[in-house]
């Protein structure tokens, strides 16, 4: 139970680190994801503040979510973002992995038409990571100006 403690703790102080505001926008530098349930509550402030969301450097795992909860017309991308995706899992109390298949197919289905193709197109979410950027990246969401 401890080590889960602590891990919660680095994950929040990681979360903290990794995205700063500046002039009305979010800018994410480098995240690489964590639990859930603090970055579900984290973009749905930032959905509420009408702030525009700058991805500049990787956006990992659970902080992808960003996709889901953020409108597209308010996230940017810059030439250090990427985008890695993965199939959903938990961790028991033993430190054993496993598959959250339910998990994974809902928030398969939260994300925007472009990434859901996208990420079908490379045999879906599974445990390997699938790294969206440049020019595919792109295609899918603007430049920052």
């Amino acid at each position: 139970m401890r080590l889960a403690v602590l891990k919660a703790v680095l994950v929040s102080a990681a979360l903290g680190a990794a995205i700063a505001p500046a002039r009305a926008e979010i800018r994410i530098l480098a995240s690489p994801g964590g639990q859930v349930g603090p970055f579900l509550d984290l973009f749905e402030r930032v959905r509420a503040t009408g702030e525009r969301v700058v991805i500049d450097g990787p956006c990992l795992s659970a902080c992808t979510l960003v996709l889901s909860m953020v409108p597209n017309e308010r996230i940017c991308v810059t030439r250090r973002a990427v985008l890695g995706f993965h199939a959903a899992r938990s961790i028991d109390r033993r430190g054993r992995t496993y598959a959250e298949p339910e998990a994974s197919q809902a928030v398969l289905e939260a994300y925007p038409a472009a990434v859901r193709g996208w990420i079908s197109r490379r045999g879906g979410l599974t445990s390997r990571m699938l790294m969206l950027r440049g020019r595919e990246l792109a295609a899918i969401y603007p430049r920052c100006r």
